[in-house]
């Protein structure tokens, strides 16, 4: 018998005030947010699998500019993009991801070739790009990734040690985690996880965040949930989010509902951790939860209208 199938997308959580938001841009989050739902929904309907779905709207958020990751991808300090990216099979709990790349169209693409056919979790850098040329993936000039407002963001910002979250500053709507992600379960009960980012603006070091994590930024297991996070990537590491959720699930016996918002809204916020994740658990229950002032998210379940949210109402 085949089981009723659902996706959530997210497109980062922060400070995203009503008062700094134009109803033109709301307009154009959502369709990006709707156009992720339905790349995904329409590979679930057609009997694809869970991890088809959550890859494909991740490379629909990739491709959309207003998103922190792929073609959005914000600047870092040397005026460069560096994005991350990983991806989980619930099913057989196989995973990839890749961190620090620059030029590769959509990193989540790349995430499922390393699952796939590298026969390691985790590449990064300029060996990971080596990897993705021997597997023929196509790369963009930086011109593709340049956008204005991101290039803005940056000027602001990079004659000084400090790092923006994004959409900060004074021409920005405050401080939004730029992080895109997706999670899915398909007609065969199969849970699939997937997250994406272009990180901080004037990021130093080779900072890498919680989304190319497994654990800390996405997780997927048959047996508990799919989570894609998004927030404050230190606090997500160090709290093992996506992953503590899980186990709560796991050992402890919690819901869905009752390990996300215990983790989200009470442990999180304890020591600091701003944002909020997307989760499915392997009975298609969805939730959205975050402790920041909102959060771009939609889901979509089977034969039911999709919805799409920015804000707590």
């Amino acid at each position: 018998m085949k089981n009723p199938f659902a996706i959530a997308v997210h497109g980062g959580a922060g400070t995203i005030l009503k008062s700094t938001m134009t109803p033109e841009k709301e307009l154009l989050y959502k369709q990006g947010l709707t156009q992720a739902i339905e790349a995904g929904n329409a590979l679930l309907s057609e009997g694809k699998s869970s991890l088809d779905a959550v890859e494909a709207a991740v490379i629909a958020l990739e491709n959309f500019p207003l998103f922190n990751a792929g073609k959005g991808a914000v600047f870092t300090n040397k005026g460069t993009h560096e994005m991350d990216a990983s991806i989980m099979n619930g099913q057989t709990l196989e995973a990839g991801a890749v961190s620090g790349i620059s030029k590769i169209k959509n990193p989540i693409a790349l995430a499922r070739v390393i699952m796939d056919k590298s026969g390691h979790v985790f590449l990064a850098g300029t060996d990971a790009e080596m990897f993705a040329q021997q597997m023929g993936f196509a790369f963009e000039p930086e011109t593709y990734f340049f956008e204005e407002t991101r290039f803005k963001q940056w000027q602001e910002v990079k004659d000084s040690h400090g790092y923006q979250l994004d959409h900060s500053g004074q021409h920005g709507e405050g401080k939004k985690f730029g992080t895109v992600g997706a999670v899915a379960i398909d007609q065969y009960g199969n849970l699939a996880a997937a997250t994406s980012t272009g990180g901080m603006t004037n990021k130093r070091f080779g900072r890498i965040g919680d989304s190319p994590v497994i654990g800390a930024g996405t997780y997927a297991n048959n047996q508990t949930c799919a989570i894609s996070c998004t927030g404050h990537g230190e606090y997500f590491i160090r709290a093992v989010v996506a992953y503590d959720i899980s186990c709560l699930m796991e050992y402890k016996g919690y819901t869905l509902k009752q390990a996300c918002d215990y983790v989200v809204k009470d442990k999180l916020v304890k020591f600091g951790g701003e944002g909020g994740l997307i989760a499915i658990d392997k009975f298609g229950n969805i939730e959205l939860p975050f402790n920041s002032e909102g959060m771009y998210r939609a889901c979509k379940k089977n034969g039911e209208e999709t919805v799409v949210k920015i804000y707590e109402d």
